[in-house]
């Protein structure tokens, strides 16, 4: 199965947020924030310019900027293009061979681009914890809170929203600054990992909080 054609429909708002189960808030001192596959391979699936992905890329372009000014570590999810079929293990029977290795399709949107100083882990999984170092850099920057941006939703945003409760670190998904292949599944993922593992802010929130 390839990455399917995805139709424009309305980021979620305010009134979409799922209510927390848990009292928990975003510290700057304890979080990190992890850009999840913002890489064009993934995004060429989205109208251009076209909601969910315009207003999501320009609001997490806008979180990047108050993370790194408040001096939260900023990380990136990043896929290997032209895996073989032994490295892409189950991934290839669900998805098919996966990402060329080519470097338009690796790179990501110059504004959610990774700059110096920025973390990286190489993705093989659904999760961004699987089979990376991911838990480690958390752990050696002295951080257990993870913002999580980016797409899909309902894919590797939830695979590791729930990891990341399976480490003990505490995800908080933003609402408005990921995207998925439809707005059902967008709202569906947003309230099992309010309910599950995580919680789901508004990038008004963040920046409150980060700012």
């Amino acid at each position: 199965m390839a990455l399917p054609t995805i139709a424009p429909y309305p980021l979620p708002g305010p009134q979409d947020v799922p209510a927390p189960r848990v009292p928990w808030t975003v510290d700057p001192a304890r979080a990190a924030v992890l850009v999840h596959d913002l890489q064009h391979h993934f995004l060429s699936r989205f109208a251009p310019g076209a909601e969910p992905l315009a207003p999501a890329l320009a609001n997490t372009a806008r979180l990047l900027g108050l993370a790194r000014a408040a001096g939260v570590p900023v990380l990136h999810s990043h896929q290997r293009g032209g895996q073989t079929r032994e490295e892409r293990g189950l991934q290839f029977d669900f998805w098919g061979p996966g990402m060329p290795d080519s470097p338009v399709s690796l790179a990501s949107p110059e504004a959610v681009a990774p700059q110096p100083g920025d973390g990286h882990v190489t993705k093989w999984k659904y999760s961004a914890f699987a089979r990376t170092d991911l838990a480690e850099q958390l752990a050696a920057a002295g951080r257990d809170q993870l913002v999580i941006v980016g797409v899909y939703a309902h894919i590797g945003v939830q695979m590791t929203a729930a990891d990341a409760w399976s480490h003990d670190v505490q995800a908080f998904v933003v609402a408005d600054a990921t995207a998925d292949f439809s707005a059902q599944q967008h709202l569906g993922a947003l309230g099992w990992i309010a309910d599950k593992c995580g919680v789901v802010v508004t990038t008004e929130q963040l920046a409150a909080a980060l700012g």
